[in-house]
């Protein structure tokens, strides 16, 4: 039996609308921020929520967390290994800490305390090859993303700890290679660090990759060019993304709707509109609930963009307009000659160590602590007590909290006026009372009383200058 052309046609189209809806598309999403041991980041779960969102908008079924242990990323990543098995598309998505030690590189979980390498290669880090291999090997496209390049605020301990072998620690992460259909992707170079942004926002390269990897119809090679062209312009070439691609098709995100890549004249306001339109209200309300008691203007802008008519939407311009409109917190009065950036810039045992404190100078530091009413013992040693010292102290200031020093919170408190001491009151001694002579008895002038020894004296003073005359 012949079949029609138009219908034929009607055929093709069909089977083809089945085998896109048959696309199976994984995502793992995770943003560590909250560090237990170290300095907490500000953005990786923003960063991860926002990317979390967009993925789910384009028909990804994603597996999200936001600051898990090492026992929760495990059971994680184990949820995600089961789901992308056969998948068409895996993305892997991690925004955090990160640390490369012998060219190995490792996620931190928020509960991870590193000293050393046995403590980092013991199961205290997520070893990212293993990683990847066990949970996307089996998936047709593997996408990795890795906003982890911040910089490692374990790295002086682990050296320290290496008195016996030779530990290499990187202060970003270690270069990849990707296998056959995998385009791997860091926020910045190998060994470089990456800036993490302003504290209430996105990353640098987080919201590159929002804004370009769901275009409609751009192939995620072409997506990946225009990340880094304005991660690089973003930060003033500072940094620059680095990736290792080894795909061996185009990748679409998110395809246009004929399967082709659109013009550019082509792209119009409908088209912009439909790419961020919610595709399910269950999604917007779980992205709604994450933000909807923050106090951020950043996240409920986040919502914003990601649905720019969603139902939410009159409550998150009434939110943004309340918090902008609050007066602004009074600015700190700094001493002469600190740099403001005292007050933001991160304070870690690798900040401090730069300083080159000697056992004197930690002393000292200890002394001015006490003399501003932190009292600490002066041992010339920062234990526990010192370091939980330290946090009062820049708590008290507005400084951020973390027990260690840096360069501008050494200046400020070098700068910092100690309470002057009090001179001691020297009194005057009453005179003595004036003791009446026997009569007969004369009292030299000058003297109001005699001492048992003034006799003695005068005869040994006597004898000697008498003796000298009779030489």
């Amino acid at each position: 039996m012949r079949i029609a052309a138009p219908a034929l046609s009607l055929v093709c189209v069909l089977l083809s609308a089945v085998a896109a809806q048959a696309d199976r598309r994984v995502a793992f999403v995770l943003g560590n921020g909250d560090y237990r041991t170290v300095m907490p980041l500000p953005n990786p779960t923003i960063d991860s929520t926002a990317m979390a969102a967009k993925l789910r908008n384009i028909g990804f079924e994603v597996v999200e967390g936001t600051d898990l242990t090492r026992e929760g990323m495990t059971a994680k990543l184990i949820e995600f290994g089961r789901k992308a098995q056969g998948a068409d598309i895996a993305v892997f998505f991690y925004a955090g800490h990160g640390i490369a030690v012998n060219g190995v590189n490792y996620l931190l979980p928020v509960d991870a305390d590193l000293k050393s390498e046995m403590d980092v290669k013991l199961g205290a880090a997520i070893d990212v090859d293993t990683t990847l291999d066990q949970t996307m090997g089996d998936a047709k496209v593997k996408l990795v993303f890795l906003d982890a390049c911040r910089d490692n605020p374990f790295a002086e301990r682990i050296r320290s700890a290496a008195r016996t072998r030779s530990v290499t620690v990187a202060n970003g992460l270690a270069e990849m290679k990707s296998g056959e259909g995998t385009l791997i992707a860091f926020a910045t170079g190998p060994g470089q660090t990456a800036l993490d942004g302003s504290a209430g926002g996105h990353s640098p390269f987080t919201r590159a990759l929002l804004d370009h990897i769901a275009t409609p119809g751009v192939e995620i090679q072409q997506a990946m060019t225009k990340v880094r062209a304005q991660v690089n312009e973003s930060t003033r070439k500072q940094q620059l993304p680095w990736g290792h691609t080894n795909l061996i098709g185009t990748v679409y995100l998110n395809p246009a709707a004929d399967g082709a890549a659109p013009t550019p004249a082509a792209l119009g306001p409908a088209v912009a509109t439909a790419s961020t339109a919610p595709v399910s209200s269950e999604v917007e309300l779980e992205f709604w609930r994450s933000i909807r008691d923050s106090n951020k203007v950043e996240e409920l802008d986040a919502y914003l963009t990601n649905y720019p008519n969603g139902q939410f939407r009159s409550i998150a311009l009434a939110r943004i307009a309340s918090l902008k409109a609050a007066p602004p917190k009074p600015e700190k009065t700094l001493p002469p000659g600190v740099d403001p950036a005292v007050t933001t810039a991160e304070a870690t045992q690798l900040t401090e160590d730069r300083l080159g404190l000697k056992p004197a100078q930690r002393r000292d530091v200890q002394r001015r602590l006490s003399g501003l009413g932190f009292d600490v013992s002066s041992t010339g040693t920062f234990g526990p007590e010192t370091r939980g010292v330290i946090r009062r102290w820049q708590a008290a200031r507005g400084y951020v909290e973390s027990g260690f020093l840096n360069a501008p919170q050494h200046k400020a408190l070098l700068a910092e006026a100690q309470p002057v001491e009090e001179k001691p009151v020297v009194r005057q001694a009453a005179p003595r009372p004036r003791v009446e002579q026997p009569a007969g008895q004369m009292q030299p002038a000058g003297r109001q009383q005699s001492s048992p020894f003034d006799g003695a004296a005068g005869a040994f003073i006597g004898g000697v200058i008498g003796g000298a005359l009779r030489r």
